[in-house]
């Protein structure tokens, strides 16, 4: 099986994302899939009843659906190597959901037209979609799991590159202080020649204690940042 890159060529995933998209994180969007799949058949079968206004509220939510579907599967291949692997394998893998969810989405397509136009066929086609209530609900579950491990796995990526990034700190902190110390050495034994030489020194030394003090500040969120993730 070959897996995506990190580095995509497909445009629409640098368009500006709808409104209803923008703001929410991959997780949370495919977790509002679930409850959307879950709205739209209520919709759709309150519509089959001759509910006008359902009809056209189970029309916006397909789009809003499908817009979010493209922008998930979009979007996702800009992740790093590892995370995009692991939700193309999910959606498009031996037993990925993407042709299920798709096949959702045109039977959906497809009563909302027949409603539209009082076709005969609506009873068959919304027993059908009935029908499809436990198994679109299972796949949105598993992709929504997907993006949640995705996002767990990021965070801990930055959590751990935050620690480093203050070890690093610190380990300068260190040496400034070393060097505010000797200064501060040197300017005691050169007595009236060395007072500005002290005063910078005495300020090397108030600046690495507040970098200190940031840093562990810094150490505190990265380990609380490590334990709820």
């Amino acid at each position: 099986m070959t897996t995506p890159t990190a580095t995509p060529s497909n445009p629409a995933a640098h368009a500006a994302a709808p409104a209803h998209i923008a703001g929410l994180s991959l997780v949370n969007l495919a977790a509002r899939q679930r409850m959307l799949s879950q709205r739209m058949i209520l919709q759709t079968v309150l519509a089959a009843g001759g509910d006008a206004e359902r009809l056209q509220a189970a029309q916006r939510s397909l789009a809003m659906f499908t817009e979010s579907q493209q922008h998930l599967q979009s979007t996702a291949s800009q992740l790093e190597a590892a995370s995009a692997a692991r939700i193309h394998e999910v959606y498009l893998g031996p037993r990925g959901v993407g042709p299920l969810v798709q096949a959702f989405m045109q039977l959906m397509k497809n009563a909302l037209a027949l409603i539209e136009a009082a076709s005969p066929r609506v009873p068959a086609t919304m027993a059908e979609l009935v029908g499809h209530t436990d198994r679109i609900l299972e796949a949105l579950n598993t992709a929504t799991t997907a993006f949640d491990d995705v996002a767990k796995a990021r965070s801990a990526a930055m959590t751990k590159e935050l620690a480093g990034i203050v070890g690093d700190i610190q380990g300068v902190a260190k040496e400034a202080k070393v060097v505010s110390f000797n200064a501060q050495v040197m300017a005691a034994r050169a007595g009236q020649h060395g007072r500005e030489f002290a005063v910078v020194a005495n300020v090397l030394s108030d600046i690495t204690t507040e970098i200190d003090t940031l840093t562990r500040k810094a150490a505190v969120l990265a380990e609380r940042s490590r334990h709820e993730g």
